[in-house]
């Protein structure tokens, strides 16, 4: 049952699409960060190249994986149109390697854009890849951070000073805010407290 507020009216179910993304770490050292994109639809409708997509057979199955390194930079990339409503869409999926040597982080959507906008990629390919990124961020930095405070927890005149990669990237990071006061205080811009 979701939390969110009862509808204000009644409704039928039409469409559903998931997207499960999972962070891997390899034996030598690099990445890997898999996504899963499907689309079910709740009735039956035809298609020219599949014929009749019945209701639960995906018409959008897409997969991703995304090999990057410690710094997340991407080494690897594979894509593949599982599932597709036209046979051409699976034609696109190997474009996606130019963005091999990308750095996942500030202009990683833009460099997709320039790359694979419009025409030269697939809507879900590449709608895929904001939720590889986020999963990226959230499987990496955690195992990084953990393993050098543990190096470092001995000696705190080794722990790096440069400016934590999660500043200011969303409410809670805000480097005027109460966290950035507490966890990070050398890196806290806002007014004194009280």
């Amino acid at each position: 049952m979701s939390p969110l507020p009862a509808p204000t009216a009644p409704r039928a179910h039409i469409h559903t699409r998931r997207v499960v993304c999972n962070g891997y770490r390899r034996d030598d050292g690099l990445w890997d960060i898999e996504g899963h994109l499907t689309d079910v639809k709740s009735y039956c409708f035809h298609t020219s190249c599949r014929g009749d997509i019945e209701p639960g057979d995906p018409v959008h199955g897409m997969w991703m994986r995304v090999t990057v390194t410690d710094a997340f930079e991407v080494v690897e990339i594979e894509a593949l149109t599982e599932k597709s409503p036209f046979a051409v869409c699976s034609s696109v999926a190997a474009d996606y390697k130019q963005l091999v040597g990308l750095t996942m982080g500030a202009g990683w959507n833009r460099a997709i854009k320039e790359r694979l906008g419009g025409v030269r990629g697939c809507t879900h390919l590449t709608e895929l890849l904001g939720p590889i990124a986020t999963t990226a961020f959230q499987t990496i930095y955690p195992v990084i951070a953990r393993e050098q405070a543990e190096r470092t927890k001995d000696h705190p005149e080794e722990r790096p000073v440069e400016r934590p990669v999660l500043l200011d990237v969303c409410h809670v990071f805000d480097t005027n805010g109460a966290y950035v006061r507490e966890h990070w205080p050398d890196h806290y811009t806002g007014p004194n407290p009280p």
